[in-house]
């Protein structure tokens, strides 16, 4: 019989049966379910062991201690305090005593400023290690220069330097022509023997240049050669304003110089008067307001 029968196969869609149920069916006593082992409690802490208190160590003086926190920090030299012992107290570090340093004066601000200084001027071309004679003489050179150059400041006047005296015929019937230019002036002139008088356009210098700067600039050139007073000038100017008339005229006497005189071209060329001054306005252009001003952009 026992042959005969056959185990049941288990149906792999049916749930699995516990173990209980299991060996009840089977007809055997059921299995004792094995429980899980208990947790294992962490034994119990140990309390640390009681501080064991080391022996009164020598505390240091607070403020030495301090100081020489202080010397570590910044690097500067420890300075030992003194100690004082007093009586039943323990050692205390006295505090270092800092005198003040004596407040000095202060400075008075004298009235003007470099008064207190002495002058110490060395002339052009004196030697400032020479003997103390050619020191006096170069001062007593200096002190005649600055008297010439105080009594031209007082007339306010500059006296042009003259060059040589210059060749030139003074005949009767002498004249010398020249054109002279100054931006769009344009000066005819014409020298001839005479007193120094100047005609320009039918009238006196003084009148058709009134301005004291324009008749010095238009005077130079005769100043120069020094026939200021033995010259007349004619002149017919055209063009340009005022400022510009005179730079033309004093120009065009320069030229009728050379005329008189080629040897004369060093020197009124090293002053200037010979010089075309070709500066001029510039024109205005279409769409600006000025010859490069443009007007300004306005959104609304």
């Amino acid at each position: 019989m026992a042959d005969d029968e056959t185990t049941p196969t288990p149906d792999p869609t049916e749930p699995a049966q516990e173990p209980a149920a299991a060996a009840a069916e089977a007809g055997g006593p059921p299995e004792t379910p094995v429980e899980p082992e208990a947790a294992v409690e962490p034994e119990a802490a140990v309390e640390p062991e009681a501080a064991v208190e080391p022996e009164a160590a020598v505390e240091p003086e607070p403020e030495a201690a301090a100081v020489e926190v202080v010397a570590e920090e910044t690097g500067e030299p420890v300075i030992e305090a003194e100690v004082v012992a007093v009586e039943g107290e323990p050692h205390v570090a006295a505090e270092a005593v800092i005198e003040p340093e004596a407040e000095e004066a202060p400075r008075v601000k004298p009235a003007i400023p470099g008064a207190d200084l002495e002058v110490d001027i060395v002339p052009e071309g004196a030697d400032p290690l020479a003997r103390a004679e050619a020191a006096e003489a170069a001062e007593g050179e200096f002190a005649e220069a600055a008297e010439a150059e105080a009594g031209a400041d007082a007339t306010g006047e500059e006296e042009p330097a003259t060059v040589t005296q210059a060749t030139i015929d003074l005949a009767a019937g002498a004249r010398y022509r020249a054109t002279g230019k100054r931006k769009t002036a344009i000066a005819r002139v014409i020298l001839r023997p005479g007193t120094g008088a100047y005609t320009v356009n039918g009238k006196p210098l003084d009148d058709y240049f009134p301005r004291p700067t324009l008749q010095r600039n238009i005077r130079q050139p005769l100043e120069t050669v020094g026939y200021e007073d033995r010259m007349d000038v004619a002149a017919s100017l055209v063009g340009g304003g005022v400022s510009a008339q005179a730079g033309a005229l004093r120009h065009g006497i320069s030229r009728a110089l050379l005329e008189a005189d080629p040897n004369l071209r060093g020197e009124l060329k090293r002053r200037g008067f010979l010089t075309r001054d070709s500066r001029a306005k510039e024109r205005k252009k279409a769409g600006l307001k000025k010859a490069r001003k443009r007007p300004q952009f306005s959104k609304r």
